[in-house]
């Protein structure tokens, strides 16, 4: 924002407006405080770190059968908003996710300080950062409405996907912090790139048919009246999510070859070797979990690896392109926008 100040001109008498720079906040700030680029990363990482136990921990409401644990939204029981000893443990279970966002909050506020206060200032960084933070506040919502609906199997998958979702923006901005703002340079052939795409698409349709199982399976989060996905059979959607693990495990390893084959850059080929060792330990875990019944340890480990999954998949079209080394100094011209503007 600008405010204007009238002064006399100096040979007409005429007044002319005098441009002054208004400060906000975070421009404030960003004069006392300038982190380094290991700051950034670290505040960046902190964000993919919550991400993910949010996942986790979202899962254990589920396994635990304390979905409904606090049975209304934004209070825990329509007098208190803290659990009351009425709620039980299952109370204390959902409440204590609940607080967990506040701590995800915290880490998606710390990357969005940092980032704009880091010299010199990345809008483009600064753009990742709060794109999470609204992520975080519309699931949110979208979490106390799946309490309201008494855990519809398809609001709560959405929430689960909301939740991967804010975990893919957040390994995205923390691969940002690590390169420049340059164009993109690939390293690698188009098609190769592509297919780098394709796979990142298949992996996401194959955490959104785990997450159809879930809705369709043992664990629907408070008691057998809570309903769940019936267009299909969980049998029918296991096979369904199975298929799409061959599918994906298949495109990993031809990933793997490929990027060998064409002498890609070692972290590509590093990312794709992770990529496909997390999906097998990631499968042998659900057919160990189909055939003993879905214990509830299982399926906790394998949401984590669900979340595991997804990062490695998305960091490996980012390791095919370059986007030139992290800018270390501001440019005088830069400079002086950044003192004049808010």
């Amino acid at each position: 924002m600008r405010g204007s100040q009238w002064r006399p001109g100096a040979r007409s008498g005429i007044r002319r407006p005098t441009i002054l720079s208004v400060r906000n906040p975070f421009s404030l700030l960003a004069e006392r405080w300038q982190p380094s680029p290991v700051i950034v990363r670290r505040a960046a990482m902190s964000a993919v770190v919550m991400a993910v136990v949010i996942v986790v921990t979202g899962g254990a409401v589920r396994l635990t059968g304390s979905g409904l644990g606090c049975h209304t939204w934004p209070t825990c029981n329509g007098e208190s908003i803290t659990p009351t000893p009425a709620n039980g443990l299952h109370g204390k279970i959902e409440f204590t996710n609940r607080m967990l966002t506040y701590v995800l909050c915290a880490a998606v506020g710390w990357f969005i300080l940092a980032a704009r206060c880091s010299r010199p200032w990345r809008d483009s960084l600064s753009k990742w950062g709060w794109a999470q933070f609204w992520v975080v506040m519309s699931n949110a919502v979208l979490g106390g409405i799946t309490v309201l609906v008494g855990l519809n199997p398809y609001v709560v998958g959405a929430h689960m996907l909301s939740a991967l979702a804010l975990l893919w923006i957040a390994v995205l901005g923390w691969e940002r912090s690590k390169e420049g703002d340059g164009p993109v340079r690939p390293l690698v052939a188009e098609p190769l790139r592509k297919l780098s795409y394709l796979l990142v698409g298949v992996t996401w349709a194959l955490v959104a048919a785990g997450t159809l199982v879930t809705g369709a399976g043992h664990h629907p989060g408070d008691s057998s009246d809570v309903p769940r996905i019936a267009w299909l059979s969980y049998d029918q959607l296991t096979q369904v999510h199975a298929d799409f693990v061959f599918l994906t495990v298949g495109l990993s390893l031809a990933m793997v070859f490929i990027l060998g084959a064409v002498k890609a850059p070692a972290p590509a080929k590093a990312r794709a070797r992770e990529l496909f060792l997390v999906l097998l330990a990631q499968a042998v875990i659900g057919y160990v979990q189909y055939f003993t019944d879905a214990p509830e340890i299982l399926v906790g480990i394998h949401m984590l690896g669900a979340s595991l999954v997804l990062i490695a998949a998305v960091r490996i079209p980012l390791a095919l392109r370059t986007r030139g080394e992290l800018p270390t100094e501001l440019p005088a011209q830069e400079a002086a926008l950044e003192t004049a503007a808010a």
